[in-house]
């Protein structure tokens, strides 16, 4: 028995992981491997699937609404306690692809905001004797600590637009409609919604002329059970192309996944990182 925090405690060696697009459940994969967990997986996108069966000892590949059959796999494996980790796409509420016990979800949920979603998840597992875990077991070091982490440092006027950013990023995570915002010379050029992250950054700058910051937050009283937020190289390359020159996240609170690539890529193009 492995006590993670006041929250979570590993009981099993043997892991369930709700896998979405990205590296997160890669690393958190190769991480619980390394310290001799067995990692039983349903990646529901196929863009990381490989990667996962290099370091899972089994993986299975489901649609996101495909709820009842996540559940008969995880207890049909033996699996108790699970972990999402990488990005669904919330549009895909909006297709016709989930299952009857999905849709009974959806009907008994009054806002698709992602709590509200998340939490609902969170309780039909539970009801089937299946925990949900902390997203940050096994990858702590992802974490960024507060200051400088490229090279390139912030102007004056950058460092004001990071402060009213962080402002009302906190603001809009506060509400649950996003964690994200886009902003320049104190004004506001986008907020992240349903969308994402990237299309909320190509969306501002194109509001902008080049220069714009994008500013990243947790929510206030962030349940880490789901929803943490992440940036990778992906997000600083989008940055990179529409012109935007600061990505500012929030310390010891937001995944920084590739973090070596992200600093050089940053550093390589004169774009500051920083965590504030």
């Amino acid at each position: 028995m492995i006590a993670v925090n006041k929250m979570d405690t590993i009981l099993s060696k043997k892991l369930g992981l709700i896998a979405g697009d990205g590296e997160l459940p890669v690393r958190f994969a190769e991480s619980a491997a390394s310290q001799g967990f067995e990692v039983v997986t349903i990646s529901v996108t196929p863009t990381n699937t490989g990667k996962l069966k290099s370091v899972c000892n089994k993986v299975f590949s489901k649609g996101p609404g495909e709820v009842q059959a996540m559940i008969d796999i995880m207890k049909g494996q033996g699996v108790n306690q699970v972990t999402f980790l990488g990005k669904v796409h919330k549009g895909l509420l909006f297709r016709p692809i989930l299952d009857s016990r999905a849709l009974k979800m959806m009907k008994d949920v009054k806002r698709l905001n992602d709590d509200a979603v998340m939490l609902k998840i969170v309780s039909e597992l539970e009801g089937e004797n299946i925990s949900v875990l902390d997203q940050t077991i096994f990858l702590k070091e992802f974490f960024p600590k507060k200051g400088l982490i490229g090279k390139i440092e912030p102007t004056k006027n950058q460092l004001n637009d990071i402060e009213y950013g962080f402002q009302i990023a906190k603001e809009i995570a506060r509400i649950d409609l996003g964690q994200s915002v886009v902003v320049q010379d104190k004004m506001v050029l986008a907020v992240e919604t349903i969308e994402g992250t990237d299309k909320t950054i190509e969306r501002g700058c194109k509001m902008g002329s080049k220069g714009a910051v994008v500013v990243k937050v947790s929510k206030p009283g962030q349940d880490k059970r789901f929803d943490v937020p992440a940036v990778g190289l992906k997000t600083i390359q989008i940055m990179k192309k529409h012109g935007a020159k600061v990505l500012a996240i929030e310390a010891n609170e937001t995944f920084a996944v590739e973090i070596d690539k992200m600093i050089e890529f940053a550093n390589k193009h004169k774009m500051v990182f920083i965590a504030v």
